[in-house]
Parts: C-alpha cells; structure tokens; sequence
C-alpha cells in the first residue's frame, strides 16, 4: 500500500513493473479483493501514468475521494463539514 486515505477509505497503489509480471499480477488482484473486502476502494496507477500523467492521475484521485466521503458521509449519517463544502 503506497498510500491510504482514511475519511475516504481509499488505498492508493503505484505499480513498478513488477506488478505486471503473472505472479505480480496474482498478487495484486488477491490484495486487492481482501481490501475491497474491508469495505476500501483500491485505485492502481502505473509508475509511468503517474511520470507522464501526474496531473492527471492527481485530478482522478481528488475525485474519487470527494465521491467516497460524500458517500461514506451520508451512509454514516454524518453532519459534519463536507470536503469543499462551504
């Protein structure tokens, strides 16, 4: 796990090339599905999306953990302040 974004329940992975050999492959999709189990999304960049598509891969991000804590907020019955809410 590169990095976790708690409020959103989001694992945030960054795959080398080892990630895309079979049992890198293998690993990853088993990694994944018990996280998915505990409930966390799971967004996989490359290495070389995240060099040459920085912005882009930041923009995807922002996104999905705006749409989890909205998500995760109104499941959970919060009221507290929403991210970008003003």
């Amino acid at each position: 796990m590169d990095f976790y974004c708690a409020p959103a329940g989001l694992v945030i992975e960054l795959d080398g090339s080892q990630h895309y050999d079979p049992q890198g492959m293998a690993y990853n999709a088993e990694r994944s599905e018990f996280l998915k189990a505990l409930g966390l999304e799971v967004l996989r960049f490359s290495n070389r999306d995240v060099d040459r598509q920085f912005n882009g891969v930041c923009e995807q991000i922002d996104i999905v953990i705006r749409e989890r804590i909205k998500a995760l907020s109104v499941t959970c019955g919060d009221s507290s302040p929403k991210v970008g809410a003003e």
